[in-house]
């Protein structure tokens, strides 16, 4: 203290100046020290589905069940090409009376109602909010809030559309059961690259602004899409609506796809989220004609029968042969046969 009470200004100031330099050499010594270390440390791999190359909506073939039917093997029963929805057949019901066919109706955007979730349970809400967050992840992950939106749209559309199921979770894995699958990422194997945290918070975050009611306008009743890299076969047979992102959105022509075609109620009773189980066809029964080389079983012999069921063993009572005439029946009882007399 009596060295330091004994310096002049000049003097502190100057080892104030020293003090600081040094620490602030210190920490330059530190950050140096740390970016050499990163720079020759070996990158971490990247985690999550947006690590991978996958354009939007478009979730790449991981599938490891190599039983799984393909396009080349099984056309019916095929998933749609990634990066589309797949096709349904339209309503067997009958159209209104009262629609109108317009030839302009096809050609005006009218937005859907919003979706209103007020007979759902507090599980039908967390069951819904789970799936539709999952298939905007794996269709629409890298496209904007809109797009994201406006995928939620289109699956919110077929859930109160009579052609498909009237759940959302239904709708999202429709057709898993038999590979048939309506959006591909729930058959291709998709779903096992981990989502990304950040990813999964936003569509989480817009899926729970669609459950609440909010409309994406511009995509209007589409109840299809499809991306830039893809042209389905089915886009020719319906009506353009929006291109938001990579996306293109498609209606059906006429009645169906109109805001009035959204006519189902959304009563809850939304299943398990995931996959539905995979069905596997029976097997058709063995039988000795499907056995090759096989001989039919020989005619059990009658000594092997019982004496009580001889009588109505196949082979002491076998089948009267076929009538050859076409004669009716006789009409004379037994004991007038000779007489001629006809019964009375």
């Amino acid at each position: 203290m009596s060295r330091v009470a004994g310096m002049s200004r000049a003097q502190l100031l100057l080892v104030a100046l020293i003090v600081a330099m040094a620490a602030v050499s210190a920490r330059a010594a530190m950050i140096v020290v740390t970016v050499a270390a990163q720079r020759a440390a070996p990158p971490a791999p990247p985690k999550g589905y947006d690590a991978g190359d996958h354009f939007p909506g478009a979730a790449l073939l991981y599938a490891s069940d190599l039983s799984l039917p393909t396009a080349a093997t099984d056309a019916n029963l095929a998933a749609p090409a990634s990066g589309t929805t797949g096709t349904a057949p339209l309503p067997t019901l009958p159209i209104p009376s009262t629609y109108v066919a317009s030839p302009t109706l096809d050609g005006t955007i009218h937005p859907a109602p919003p979706f209103v979730m007020a007979r759902a349970s507090g599980s039908d809400y967390g069951r819904a909010l789970n799936c539709l967050a999952t298939a905007i992840y794996y269709e629409a992950a890298s496209e904007p809030d809109a797009g994201q939106r406006a995928v939620a749209q289109v699956i919110l559309n077929r859930v109160r559309h009579p052609a498909f199921p009237g759940t959302v979770c239904g709708v999202v894995y429709q057709g898993s059961e038999k590979a048939g699958c309506q959006f591909s990422f729930a058959c291709d194997g998709a779903m096992a690259r981990v989502p990304s945290r950040t990813g999964w918070a936003r569509a989480l975050h817009n899926a729970g602004l669609m459950l609440a009611g909010t409309v994406e306008g511009q995509v209007g009743t589409a109840t299809h899409y499809h991306t830039y890299a893809v042209t389905p076969r089915w886009n020719r047979q319906m009506v353009m609506t929006a291109v938001i992102g990579a996306h293109f959105f498609h209606r059906w022509q006429g009645y169906w796809g109109t805001p009035a075609s959204l006519s189902v109620p959304y009563r809850g009773g939304e299943p398990l989220p995931g996959p539905h189980a995979r069905i596997t066809p029976l097997a058709p029964p063995v039988t000795i004609a499907s056995v090759p080389g096989a001989a039919p079983p020989a005619a059990t012999p009658v000594s092997a029968i019982q004496p009580a069921y001889v009588d109505r063993s196949v082979a002491r009572a076998p089948a009267p042969p076929a009538r050859t005439d076409t004669l009716p029946d006789s009409q004379i009882l037994d004991k007038w046969k000779d007489s001629g007399k006809p019964l009375r």
